[in-house]
């Protein structure tokens, strides 16, 4: 059996010069293979050009995990939720002791924050197709290359450059790729509405605040003006407790940018 490594070094090798060569990798049928080799070879599949190895190498240590990132194993919990995973976890949990526990060891930095985040992060489960289609950006890596580009923009001015370059580089942009500029645009304001969690399925947006009951949020003129908003708008909306959130509930909604506009409306 072969790691990620090996088949990539294999397929490397193959060629020299001005002679082309092919490497072909035979493989089980599917079914018979277990989930690690699957993601092997899909990643061996998508990352096919010169210069993948940092991508692979990566790739690989998503599958298999990184063990205890202190020791030299290569095994434990961190497989089980990937590598990226981890980190957030880690960095969530390093930013709450500081904010609670050691919150006076830290409260110099924290004091330079331009805006209190309520939470750290907002996730997204949408129905709705967003993506970068294939015949918009057929090379895989390309594709994989703006993803990570989007993900860590952080404002709108960023986000029109992005939007600039990208149709100078591959043309008009199509409805899916402005369907997931818009997710971008909600998340920002998701995190500032206290939101840590959105479903927008079925014409229905469903948005559920901090699971965090002890939350300076809830004492917040955001959520105040939240409140304010759904009384004056109570057709249509609704805001109930569902276990450990408080969600607030939307009705006939049918595009990302319509979801957006609502949101925009709740902070202003």
């Amino acid at each position: 059996w072969f790691g990620l490594s090996d088949l990539h070094q294999l397929r490397g090798r193959v060629g020299r010069g001005d002679k082309k060569a092919f490497c072909y990798l035979i493989a089980p049928s599917f079914v018979n293979l277990t989930q690690e080799a699957r993601q092997r070879l899909r990643t061996i599949e998508e990352f096919a050009d010169l210069g993948s190895g940092f991508n692979i190498s990566m790739r690989d240590l998503d599958i298999r995990g990184a063990g205890n990132i202190l020791g030299g194993e290569q095994s434990g919990f961190i497989s089980e939720i990937g590598y990226d995973m981890y980190h957030k976890i880690l960095d969530e949990a390093i930013r709450e002791l500081k904010e609670n526990k050691f919150k006076d060891l830290y409260k110099d930095e924290l004091l330079t924050e331009t805006e209190k985040q309520y939470v750290r992060d907002c996730q997204i489960d949408t129905d709705l197709e967003m993506l970068i289609p294939d015949h918009y950006i057929r090379n895989i890596s390309e594709r994989m290359s703006i993803y990570t580009e989007l993900n860590n923009i952080e404002n709108e001015a960023q986000l029109d450059a992005f939007l600039e370059k990208l149709t100078d580089r591959f043309g008009r942009i199509p409805k899916q790729v402005n369907e997931l500029f818009n997710a971008i645009r909600m998340k920002w304001c998701a995190k500032q509405l206290g939101m840590e969690r959105i479903i927008f399925k079925n014409r229905q947006l469903k948005c559920y605040f901090t699971s965090n009951e002890n939350s300076s949020f809830f004492k917040s003129d955001i959520f105040g003006k939240i409140m304010n908003y759904i009384q004056d708008h109570q057709k249509g909306s609704s805001l109930k407790q569902v276990n450990a959130n408080l969600v607030l509930t939307f009705e006939g909604i049918t595009t990302m940018s319509f979801a957006y506009q609502k949101l925009t409306d709740l902070l202003e």
